[in-house]
């Protein structure tokens, strides 16, 4: 994987930036890596996301389908129900998202050291 990071993608006019944008938003990383595990409808994803709203889920899964990131299907019974999976090019950010959880997991003393530094040198 080229890791240099494409000057392109951080010009307004670059179609990529949306895609960024949303990917580093404040939900569609952890509800990626929820879909990762397996397919779930709207309840156990918001279940599984503390603190996330109704309108706030349902506003980061359009934008996800939108980019073709996962799929909705509508599971038809009493009552209809909606389910939500990773698509094939959802799957392509599986490693990404899998390292940054675990970088995130791994790191978690370092930054609480580095908050608490920040916040007693900047009080």
């Amino acid at each position: 994987m080229n890791t240099a990071m494409p000057q392109p993608a951080f010009r307004f006019d670059c179609p990529g930036r949306e895609t960024l944008e949303q990917l580093a938003d404040k939900w569609s990383v952890m509800v990626l890596a929820c879909l990762l595990v397996t397919p779930l409808r709207f309840n156990a994803i918001k279940r599984n996301l503390e603190g996330v709203s109704q309108k706030a889920l349902t506003q980061c899964l359009r934008r996800l389908e939108r980019n073709g990131i996962i799929a909705r299907t509508v599971i038809v019974r009493s009552p209809i129900a909606v389910e939500y999976r990773i698509t094939p090019l959802g799957l392509r950010l599986k490693e990404p998202i899998q390292l940054l959880c675990a970088w995130t997991l791994d790191n978690q003393r370092a930054i609480a050291k580095a908050r608490e530094t920040f916040d007693r040198e900047t009080a």
